[in-house]
């Protein structure tokens, strides 16, 4: 399994056709969320994922939440296959990418409901009361980096 850190730039063709169909695989299909996928924060965005014979297994973004660079959001976290480990690889794996290469207090992010314990894991906190998006409850989740 290949770990591939990338900014929109350096992606290739083939990797930002991979995402995509990934993403939709997962909100789309598996999850049956219907919104726009293509937000253009993939533009300005830091690309970590898990590629096997040409498919992408596990994914997420992180982009700056604002300006002052305080803290990164991640988001569009996905595993392809569900119990296999891909999701906690992708995780161990991204967190110090990112915080080295984006240089950030905090990361923080919407979890759903479901997954709180999966990112309680990675030292994240829930910050929030649950909230529905996209018809599914989510919570805010943070981790300090000081």
């Amino acid at each position: 399994m290949e770990f591939i850190v990338k900014t929109f730039e350096e992606l290739t063709g083939k990797e930002v056709y991979e995402i995509l169909k990934a993403r939709a695989e997962i909100f789309l299909m598996e999850q049956n969320i219907m919104y726009l996928d293509m937000d253009n924060i993939d533009y300005d965005s830091l690309h970590c994922f898990m590629m096997e014979e040409g498919r992408v297994k596990a994914y997420l973004r992180a982009f700056y939440e604002n300006r002052e660079q305080e803290a990164v959001r991640i988001g569009r976290v996905l595993s392809i296959e569900h119990g296999k480990g891909y999701g906690k690889g992708l995780m161990e794996r991204s967190i110090p990418v990112i915080c080295e290469k984006m240089n950030t207090k905090k990361l923080v992010m919407d979890a759903q409901k479901y997954a709180i314990a999966f990112y309680e894991k990675f030292q994240f906190e829930v910050t929030s009361p649950e909230f529905m998006e996209e018809g599914i409850l989510h919570v805010k989740m943070e981790r300090s980096l000081q």
